[in-house]
């Protein structure tokens, strides 16, 4: 659009200005200091809360278990002994999915604070569950420390609101014990505002990602209460359109409004054995209860029913301060910026430095290197994927990912680059520099109407790209045109990296290609800085740099996966994931190991060599499987006796044997219902809707069957007869004959039919 002197050293200082604006973005982004526990008796000290850790969080918690129950124990022991008012709720929790009923018997611990003049309740919520394969310290042992920290830290302080703080069971089976709270306890029905806190890796800052509608006032209420807010509005609309659920979904579905919070870097030790104390972040930990006693006393203090807003607000911290606007300006802030890019169009025409048909051109041409961007970076896992099969196991989350991010940066780049010197010439630097911030411009629109939180991080910055292309066009004088570009490429800067960046650490390399259209949008805004440093456009390009650039680029890429696959070798710092289990069909007595694994490793291999699954019991298998004999298991099995039949329904009693944790049902004939009873607690029914994929049709589980057994009604509607096979689960392979313990370098796989012995029985119904 201009010239400058030394342009060189210009676009130098411009680009090097940016780089500075990303580092700063990512170490305003960065986690607390954890304070230790000599810390003042006012404030959270994570040395405090990891001493609540070290007493219940050793072991794998998962509902039904003898150290869950312990756990229970001590968690109660430590509320009543600072004064709170404790019960421990027992029910039947009950989840649905894709022809898939989940019961469990919970035990949720319901402590609660009185105030001196309630407004509401202030609901403080986490789950003490873990996944079976590891201590889940991180998810979820973490948040429930920091509650007995904050109990602690607010001591005999009055505040007015009554403070509830719920610990549930069976989260990780399905949201069961927050299921069953708003289904049965009074105070699940009562409302009020909720504080629900979680994990998905074992580091990182304290991120909100998640509101109830009209968060208006409580995303206000926010800002000035946390002292250290982290989190942004992108993450809320994300996660309202995706699958995903936590025990925030139950509770603000039954009228809570909240605040859901989680740190999610380091996802690679997520539901596995190293989700331990030995990998939690202690700053991660201090984040989390710091702003849990922050809100928990600004909460604690407020007219709650002054907290009821109409709206939603977008929010984002740029340069390390958090700002909010309401979703009303969102539209007229994405209109801005499309007449922003029209505006400077306009006057790049009406300043002879380009043409409408060219930038139009430009704009339509700059799809290119965003598909490219991404479909490469697919293309990128794949190629890692057949290098290591045992990556795909991850979900994409390894262990250390940042050589690969880089090298999908580099080749972003190189897209980038190679769309931008092929039409250089042709078209102009300034119709491609103009016409590239018509897609953010557009996505900002998108956003505007689909997901109006996320709509800034497109908007803001093509509207200052746009405003600064302006400026420099208008004004007189070098210095003052690259610094009006520079500083309209700030917000650019501080959004689109550190959204690629959540994005890496949220859905990790299988959709790198996310990542990668994030980056090729920021090279979009930047492309006016990054002409500076290029030569004359009037000037041909010599070979070294049409020949050169490319050729550096790809053997830099080439050596960051090299670099990248041999760092994320798998040894006893880094394990690899194996899933593996055991299976004997009671009647015949036919024993099998099984393993999900796409290559299992050689530790797996002692069991699994080959892939018959006709051995296996019916309906067991699910998807593609290895398998091995096994020794036969001395085990009484499940049980399973028709009490009666009724057209369509049937009703079951149904007993998992000694020592087995849990009970899986499969039927060969799609179900549409079902409903699970346990003596002395509520029955509770669930629809079921559509069927399984890759096993039979219809299935139930039941986690945390007590030993008596529990009453199990199906719903089969015009099955005359079927199968149904009943899957005994016991956690660990120790009791198969000559099961050798894995070695060091490899852990249970996240699958949750792993690391356990089933014993089936089928049944003709």
């Amino acid at each position: 659009m201009f010239d400058v002197p030394r342009r060189f050293l210009a676009g130098l200082a411009a680009m090097l200005a940016l780089a500075g604006v990303i580092m700063l973005t990512a170490m305003a982004d960065s986690t607390m200091q954890p304070l230790p526990a000599s810390a003042p008796a006012g404030e959270f000290s994570a040395g405090r809360a990891l001493s609540h850790l070290e007493r219940f969080a050793t072991e794998p918690r998962p509902i039904g278990s003898a150290a869950g129950d312990s756990a229970v124990r001590y968690l109660v022991a430590q509320l009543r002994a600072a004064g709170l008012e404790v019960e421990v709720q027992r029910a039947v929790g009950a989840n649905a999915s894709t022809g898939l009923a989940t019961f469990g018997r919970v035990d949720n611990v319901v402590a609660t604070r009185k105030g001196t003049d309630s407004t509401g309740t202030v609901l403080v919520a986490a789950h003490y569950d873990s996944a079976a394969m590891g201590p889940g310290v991180s998810d979820d042992a973490a948040a429930v420390a920091s509650m007995l920290e904050t109990v602690r830290a607010l001591g005999g302080a009055a505040l007015r609101n009554d403070l509830v703080f719920l610990m549930t069971d069976g989260e990780e089976d399905g949201v069961l014990g927050a299921q069953a709270f708003v289904r049965e306890h009074p105070l699940g029905r009562a409302g009020g505002v909720l504080l629900n806190w979680e994990a998905r890796g074992v580091s990182g800052p304290s991120l909100m990602f998640e509101t109830s509608k009209d968060n208006a006032a409580l995303v206000g209420l926010y800002a000035d209460a946390v002292p250290h807010p982290r989190g942004d509005s992108t993450m809320v609309e994300l996660y309202r359109l995706l699958p995903n659920n936590t025990d925030f979904t139950p509770l603000s579905k039954a009228g809570f409004a909240g605040l859901n919070f989680a740190y999610i870097q380091d996802s690679s030790r997520y539901h596995t054995a190293d989700d331990s104390l030995a990998h939690l972040d202690r700053g991660s930990l201090q984040h989390h209860g710091t702003n849990m006693l922050a809100l928990a006393r600004a909460l604690g203090a407020a007219d709650l029913r002054t907290l009821e807003s109409g709206h939603d607000v977008t929010y984002f911290r740029l340069l390390g301060v958090l700002v909010t606007y309401p979703n009303g300006l969102v539209w007229p802030l994405a209109a801005l910026a499309l007449a922003a890019v029209a505006g400077l169009a306009l006057l790049a025409r009406r300043r002879r430095v380009a043409s409408l048909p060219r930038i139009a051109v430009a704009a339509v041409s700059a799809v290119v290197p965003l598909v490219l961007a991404a479909v490469l970076a697919q293309g990128l896992w794949e190629l890692l994927v057949s290098r290591r099969p045992e990556y795909d196991g991850m979900g994409g989350l390894l262990h250390h990912p940042l050589a690969f991010r880089a090298a999908i940066a580099v080749m972003t780049g190189l897209v980038l680059l190679g769309w931008y010197l092929g039409l250089r010439r042709r078209i102009g630097p300034a119709a491609l520099g103009i016409g590239a911030l018509a897609w953010p411009a557009l996505l900002g629109a998108l956003c505007a109407q689909a997901a109006p939180g996320a709509s800034f991080v497109f908007t803001l910055p093509v509207l200052l790209c746009a405003a600064g292309g302006l400026a420099a066009l208008l004004l007189r004088g070098a210095a003052w045109r690259v610094a009006a570009l520079t500083l309209g490429a700030v917000p650019a800067a501080a959004l689109l990296p550190a959204l690629a960046g959540n994005t890496f650490d949220g859905m990790g390399l299988a959709l790198g290609g996310v990542s990668a259209l994030v980056l090729a949008l920021f090279g979009l805004t930047a492309m006016p800085i990054a002409e500076l440093i290029l030569p004359d456009p009037a000037r041909e390009l010599g070979r070294p740099a049409v020949v050169g650039v490319p050729l550096v680029a790809t053997v830099l890429t080439a050596a960051l996966v090299a670099g990248g696959l041999a760092e994320n070798a798998f040894d006893a710092r880094d394990p690899r994931r194996t899933h593996l289990a055991c299976v004997m069909d009671a009647g015949t007595r036919t024993a099998a190991w099984v393993s999900a694994d796409p290559e299992p490793p050689a530790w797996t291999r002692r069991y699994v060599s080959g892939r018959d699954t006709g051995t296996l019991p019916p309906g067991y298998a699910r998807g593609t499987l290895w398998t091995g004999p096994a020794p036969a298991i001395e085990a009484a099995g499940p049980q399973v006796t028709v009490l009666s039949r009724t057209g369509d329904t049937i009703r079951l009693r149904v007993s998992a044997g000694r020592g087995a944790r849990s009970i899986t049902l499969r039927t060969e004939r799609p179900i549409t219902g079902a409903t699970a009873a346990v003596r002395g607690m509520t029955p509770v029914s669930v629809p079921v809707t559509g069927t399984r994929r890759n096993t039979w049709p219809g299935e139930v589980r039941f986690r945390g069957l007590p030993s008596g057994g529990a009453e199990i009604t199906l719903r089969v509607p015009g099955a005359d007869r079927f199968r149904l096979t009943a899957i005994a689960e016991t956690d660990g392979l120790s009791a198969v004959p000559g099961y050798v313990e894995r070695p060091p370098g490899v852990v249970a796989a996240t699958r949750e039919d792993g690391d356990l012995v089933a014993i089936t029985r089928t049944y003709r119904l």
